[in-house]
């Protein structure tokens, strides 16, 4: 009896809550909102009052959102570039800020574009939303930004946007977490605001979304292994793959799962950083979190390179070689695979050529790198190539059925865990395939495998 009637209590507080909440806080601003949804809010927040523990309380508000839409009613507007006259395979969003102590956007950028080999760049735009109330301030970032990126620019492959203040939510009201001050509360508030206006941007864009901060550095080909990951994820469940444990740097979305999480972030851009909204909206869709190792991104300033954990020596098993490109001098197909300094030389390649590694027996491959170019400077560098995987070789003795794109070669080298279920199997051939012709000729220093 005392337990229904804590409960009838606690209803009845629920309800006083949705009335004075609606009273108190209608939420109309620029009317985002409608009354249903105003409502919807009240009763959420009430239900998180009442058991916080809770991952199912806000199915109402998954349901409600099946069919949401970007918001027409923002008026983000493109600064800089166009936006690509086709729909690509990836955005790359970073929000970026007016801070006291500057600002590394400059340096990401330059790092996006530097780890991603032409090929790459025609499969990513990168979209920067300009954040702050300065507009001397956002002048001199047009400035600067047009002028060290034009070819980007001009290639589509850079856009730059802002939101006039007009479409911005009122900073009022906001609830302290953490026991933080009353102006990192109105930061993440706006913050929540900024990364939801550029995600609303980004919906017609492109199949899937990258957020990335303004301070990091990229790890070569990060677009090949992203895309190499969706890939094998493309008939899975999932609400976002995570490529980083920085913060909100490395996190992949669906565009098409965008407009729902937007309206999410504006429903609640007052509790919470942007971080926290993001696993309680995972917690609707996705019960465990779906990370890649190694990150492929890292802070400005973090000494280290992009070298993974040390899996010590790699153990090339017992193998044979076979190739279509021509052999120079001396030179033998599997100079390439042995581990000592020789190598492997031909004086020209045409797109489709190969070098094809046929392991006597199947092995769980956990890593596989790929080193050509006989010097520093780049030169005999195959600057066009790319890295496949085989698990089946019915009836083949030098070649196996069916391949998987493991990963795009960036100046001239490839060094990738095997990421993908592919890794679940046993791989048989491992090929390294020319797609673009070489008339100078091509230096392979070695193909080196990581077996479990």
């Amino acid at each position: 009896m005392r337990d229904a009637l804590c409960l009838l209590v606690s209803a009845a507080a629920a309800l006083l809550s949705i009335f004075f909440f609606i009273k108190e806080n209608p939420l109309d601003t620029t009317s985002f909102l409608s009354l249903e949804e105003k409502e919807l809010v009240a009763w959420q927040r009430a239900r998180m009052q009442l058991n916080p523990g809770r991952t199912r309380h806000l199915q109402t508000f998954k349901d409600m959102q099946k069919n949401s839409e970007p918001f027409k009613n923002v008026n983000s507007y493109i600064l800089i570039g166009a936006p690509p006259r086709k729909k690509k395979l990836l955005t790359v969003g970073i929000s970026s800020g007016q801070r006291p102590e500057g600002s590394h956007l400059v340096d990401t950028l330059q790092s996006l574009f530097f780890a991603s080999s032409s090929s790459e760049r025609k499969h990513f735009t990168v979209l920067v939303h300009l954040a702050g109330p300065d507009p001397k301030w956002l002048v001199q970032m047009i400035y600067n930004l047009s002028a060290m990126f034009k070819p980007h620019i001009q290639a589509r492959e850079l856009v730059v946007i802002t939101t006039p203040l007009t479409s911005y939510l009122p900073l009022k009201d906001l609830k302290v977490t953490f026991n933080d001050p009353p102006v990192h509360a109105a930061f993440h508030s706006r913050q929540n605001m900024d990364y939801a206006f550029l995600m609303n941007f980004a919906t017609q864009h492109s199949d899937y979304f990258l957020m990335v901060e303004d301070d990091v550095k990229c790890a070569p080909g990060f677009v090949t292994q992203i895309a190499t990951a969706v890939s094998a994820w493309a008939n899975r469940p999932w609400v976002t793959l995570e490529f980083s444990p920085l913060g909100l740097t490395g996190k992949l979305f669906r565009t098409g799962d965008l407009p729902r999480f937007i309206h999410f972030v504006l429903l609640f851009y007052r509790e919470m950083p942007w971080d926290c909204l993001l696993s309680h909206f995972q917690a609707l869709l996705q019960h465990t979190p779906i990370r890649f190792l190694p990150s492929l991104f890292q802070q400005v300033g973090n000494s280290s390179s992009f070298e993974e954990d040390d899996t010590g020596s790699p153990s090339n098993p017992a193998a044979s070689i076979h190739t279509s490109l021509k052999v120079a001098n001396d030179s033998a197909p599997s100079h390439a695979y042995s581990l000592d300094e020789n190598f492997f030389y031909t004086k020209s390649a045409e797109p489709g050529s190969h070098l094809t590694v046929v392991l006597d027996v199947p092995a769980h491959v956990s890593r596989v790198q790929v080193l050509t170019g006989s010097d520093p400077r780049g030169w005999n560098q195959l600057e066009e190539g790319q890295v496949e995987l085989g698990c089946d070789s019915t009836n083949r003795v030098s070649d196996c059925d069916d391949y998987t794109l493991l990963g795009l070669l960036v100046s001239g080298v490839l060094n990738k865990q095997v990421l993908s279920p592919t890794s679940g199997k046993k791989v048989k051939c491992v090929r390294l395939l020319v797609t673009a012709a070489a008339p100078s000729g091509i230096v392979v220093r070695h193909i080196h495998l990581w077996t479990k």
